[in-house]
C-alpha cells in the first residue's frame, strides 16, 4: 500500500469533504441584496419548475401530462393543492423579480383548471377535494388579483370572480350545528375528516373574506372574517396566547379539545389574515393586538431565527408538510408590507431564514436543489416540489419591500369580479339574502353587493404604521 505525504492526504481529504459536503451552488451572503435575492430566486424558481413541465424543441411538456397537476412519484403524488400553492409562489416571484418567464406556463395551467369547472372544483379531483384544497387555489387566485396577473380570457371568469365564488361556495358550508360554526375540513360526507373543523380551512375562509374585503372595500367581507375569526377563538382553535392549534373533532362533545400541533402554515394564514384586516381598519387596535400576539408567539418555530416545521426535528415530514414553510415566510412578509409596524420584527426573521435556506441548496443533479432543514448547512437529499418552494419563497420574500403594493379595486386592481359567483345564480342580477348572523344555518347566507368590474385607477394600498 502507497503511503501519500502529509500535503497529499490533506488534499485528499479536502477533495473528499467536498464530494460529501459540496460548496453551496447558490450564493446569499447578504439577504438584504436585491441582486443575491433575485439571482437565488432565479436559480431556485427554475429548479422548481423543472418538477412541474421542462421545455423540449421548443414545446413545453407537462411532466403530468395534464396541466395544472404536479406528476406522481413512487408510491404517494403530489395533491392538486400543492400545485395551486406552487403557481401562487410563481405569480410573487415574477412580481418581486420582474422575471416573467415562467407566467405563461403558470397561467395555462391555472386556467386549464378552471375551464372544467368555473368554481375550482374539477371533476378529476372530487375524491380527494378538502375545502382547504380549494383553499390554496382560491389564494392563488386572489394573489393573480392583487398582483395584476395576466388577466383570464373573455370566456373564463376573472381572478376576483373566482375567488369570489370561493368564498361563496364556503359560506353555503357555514356549519353551527357542530362546534357552534366553522366549516369542516372535508367537503364530502364520504372523505376521512369530515368530522374534523380545522384551522387551514377556516383560517383560510378568514384569510379569503379578509382579501376581499379590502380589495373590494364591501363590508359584507369584513363581517364575515370578524364572524369566521370570533367563532375559531371561542374554540379550542385560537389559544388565548396566540396560539394556533391545527383542529377540532366534532365528535368530542362541546368540541373542547383541538390537535395541539403548531404547523408554520396555520400561523401564516391566521398572521396574514390579520394582517389584511389591520390594513382594512385602517390600523385598528384590535388588530394591531392580535397580529403582534401571532407574530410573536410565531417565535417558537424558529431557532436562532431560522423557521423551522416541527416534522424536521425527527425527519418525519411528509410531502404535503414540505410545503408548509412557505406560508409562513409569504404572509409574515406580506404583515411587514401592510402593517409596517411588525417590519422590526419580522424582517431579521425572514433575512436569517433566507440565508440559511440558501445553504440548503446545494444538491440534486443540477447542484442547486434545496433540502428542507434549514437550520444545516447542508441538504439532506430528499428533495422535491415542496423543499424548492419554501426556499423560493422565503428568500423571495425579502424583496417584499422594493416591490410596489399589491394592488386593490379603488388602487389599478383590473381583475372582474362576480359578487354571485358559486351561488347558482345570474352574474348580472344582484341576488339578495339574509343578513349575517352567528345563528344562521349553513346556506341561508351568502353576500349581497353589487356587481363590479374593476377599473384602472391609482396605485398602492393604504399603509398604517
Amino acid at each position: 500500500m502507497r503511503l501519500l505525504r502529509p500535503a497529499q492526504a490533506l488534499s485528499a481529504l479536502l477533495l473528499a469533504a467536498l464530494n460529501v459536503f459540496p460548496t453551496a451552488a447558490i450564493v446569499l451572503d447578504d439577504p438584504t441584496d436585491p441582486a443575491q435575492l433575485k439571482s437565488a430566486a432565479k436559480t431556485i424558481a427554475t429548479d422548481l419548475m423543472a418538477e412541474y413541465a421542462t421545455t423540449k424543441n421548443g414545446q413545453v411538456q407537462i411532466l403530468s401530462g395534464v396541466p395544472g397537476l404536479l406528476p406522481k412519484f413512487s408510491v404517494e403524488g403530489y395533491y392538486w393543492w400543492e400545485a395551486g400553492a406552487m403557481f401562487g409562489t410563481f405569480m410573487e416571484y415574477a412580481y418581486y423579480t420582474n422575471d416573467s418567464q415562467f407566467s405563461d406556463i403558470v397561467r395555462d395551467g391555472y386556467l386549464f383548471q378552471l375551464a372544467d369547472s368555473h368554481e375550482l372544483l374539477p371533476a378529476n379531483q372530487s375524491k380527494d377535494m378538502g375545502n382547504d384544497d380549494q383553499l390554496f387555489w382560491a389564494f392563488a387566485s386572489m394573489t393573480a388579483a392583487e398582483l395584476k396577473f395576466k388577466d383570464p380570457p373573455d370566456n373564463l371568469p376573472g381572478y376576483l370572480a373566482t375567488t369570489q365564488s370561493v368564498f361563496n361556495q364556503l359560506v353555503k358550508q357555514w356549519d353551527p350545528s357542530t362546534c357552534g360554526g366553522g366549516v369542516r375540513w372535508q367537503l364530502h360526507q364520504w372523505h376521512t375528516g369530515y368530522n374534523y373543523k380545522n384551522t387551514a380551512a377556516n383560517g383560510g375562509f378568514f384569510q379569503l373574506a379578509a382579501r376581499l374585503a379590502l380589495y373590494t372595500g364591501n363590508q359584507t367581507y369584513a363581517d364575515w372574517a370578524d364572524k369566521i375569526y370570533d367563532w375559531m377563538a371561542s374554540t379550542p382553535l385560537l389559544g388565548k396566547d396566540y396560539k394556533v392549534n391545527d383542529g377540532l373533532d366534532t365528535d368530542i362533545p362541546g368540541c373542547t379539545k383541538a390537535d395541539g400541533t403548531e404547523w408554520t402554515y396555520n400561523y401564516g394564514i391566521i398572521i396574514g389574515a390579520s394582517a389584511y384586516m389591520y390594513n382594512y381598519t385602517n390600523g385598528a387596535q384590535v388588530w394591531k393586538t392580535r397580529l403582534e400576539g401571532y407574530i410573536e408567539h410565531v417565535k417558537i418555530l424558529f431557532v436562532n431565527g431560522t423557521m423551522y416545521e416541527p416534522c424536521e426535528a425527527k425527519n418525519l415530514c411528509d410531502t404535503d408538510q414540505y410545503v408548509f414553510k412557505t406560508f409562513l415566510a409569504r404572509w409574515l412578509a406580506l404583515a411587514a408590507q401592510i402593517a409596517p409596524i411588525t417590519q422590526p420584527t419580522i424582517m431579521p426573521l425572514l433575512q436569517t431564514s433566507a440565508r440559511n435556506a440558501a445553504r440548503q441548496c446545494d444538491g440534486g443533479e443540477s447542484g442547486t436543489k434545496c433540502g428542507s432543514n434549514w437550520r444545516f448547512e447542508h441538504s439532506d437529499g430528499k428533495f422535491g416540489v415542496g423543499q424548492q418552494m419554501t426556499a423560493l419563497s422565503v428568500i423571495q420574500a425579502n424583496l417584499i419591500l422594493l416591490a410596489p403594493a399589491p394592488s386593490t379595486g379603488k388602487t389599478g386592481g383590473t381583475s372582474k369580479g362576480d359578487p354571485g359567483a358559486g351561488t347558482g345564480g345570474d352574474e348580472d342580477e344582484v341576488p339578495y339574502y339574509s343578513p349575517i348572523a352567528t345563528k344562521d344555518k349553513a346556506g341561508a347566507v351568502i353576500l349581497t353587493m353589487m356587481a363590479v368590474v374593476f377599473t384602472v385607477g391609482g396605485a398602492g394600498w393604504l399603509v398604517w404604521d
